[in-house]
């Protein structure tokens, strides 16, 4: 275990290097967080949605641009694919550690690096915003602890996600069907594009059997209040299974894989 985390403190450590990136990230976030307020305001001018009020709409905005590289779907780590392309993957196996446990924290230190660059500035920026764009405090103390665990918990459940993608890059040795296919579909069912309670009921109804909407959906709307402190719970046990499901999946396909794999070169 000291191994994985000495692993994960260096990767993210190298991350946090990547100033200028953070920077364009932080001015894109923002604008994009301004564009969806200003749109969410022309939209709820006109209608009238029970589901989610404005104010939980604008929170659950600047939560998905603060966190974005947290919960992102569609991220692939080019060095991990060209490893098995190549066949260096050799190099890998030659360490006395999971393989799969050792990509998993390499992804996770990822995310985790690109969101602390970024996630500070954009929330001071959606705080000190004028009414009714800016970000409110959480309804409850209890509410802002189960969101940061539901959050967290998020990010495992990304991360096994992305793990599954990179696993069956073993098989077709090219991920862009299978990435284009699993990030389609999860960023439809997980608020990306829409917020979910935005959805149509019957997408809401399919929503619930699947892990996408684990990632921050839920999360946001623990903190704006949208989800009750119950309900809150019982999405963190689910996200707890989930991220048991995917863990044991993507093992057993890297597993699967291994036995099989032809190293190029001899």
């Amino acid at each position: 275990m000291s191994g994985y985390l000495k692993y994960f403190k260096t990767e993210l450590m190298m991350g946090l290097q990547y100033k200028a990136a953070a920077i364009s990230g932080l001015c894109t976030q923002v604008f994009w967080g301004i564009l969806y307020c200003l749109l969410y305001e022309a939209f709820y001018t006109h209608a009238s949605i029970g589901a989610i009020s404005f104010k939980e709409i604008i929170c659950y905005v600047w939560l998905m641009q603060s966190f974005f590289s947290l919960i992102y779907i569609r991220v692939n780590d080019a060095e991990i694919l060209e490893k098995i392309k190549s066949g260096t993957v050799a190099y890998e196996l030659c360490r006395p550690y999971s393989l799969y446990f050792w990509w998993y924290v390499r992804l996770l230190s990822k995310k985790y690096a690109a969101v602390a660059l970024r996630c500070i500035p954009v929330l001071i920026i959606a705080v000190l915003l004028p009414e009714p764009y800016r970000l409110v405090l959480p309804i409850s103390l209890e509410a802002f602890g189960l969101f940061v665990i539901s959050l967290i918990l998020g990010s495992f459940v990304v991360v096994g996600l992305c793990m599954i993608i990179h696993s069956i890059t073993f098989f077709t040795l090219e991920s862009k069907g299978i990435t284009s296919i699993v990030c389609s579909i999860g960023e439809l069912l997980s608020g990306f594009a829409i917020p979910v309670p935005l959805l149509p009921n019957i997408l809401v109804n399919v929503t619930k059997y699947m892990p996408f909407r684990l990632i921050g959906d839920a999360s946001f709307r623990i903190y704006s209040g949208n989800i009750n402190i119950i309900e809150a719970k019982e999405i963190i046990i689910l996200q707890i299974i989930w991220i048991i499901i995917l863990i044991v999946s993507g093992n057993l396909l890297i597993k699967k894989a291994l036995k099989k794999v032809c190293i190029q070169g001899g």
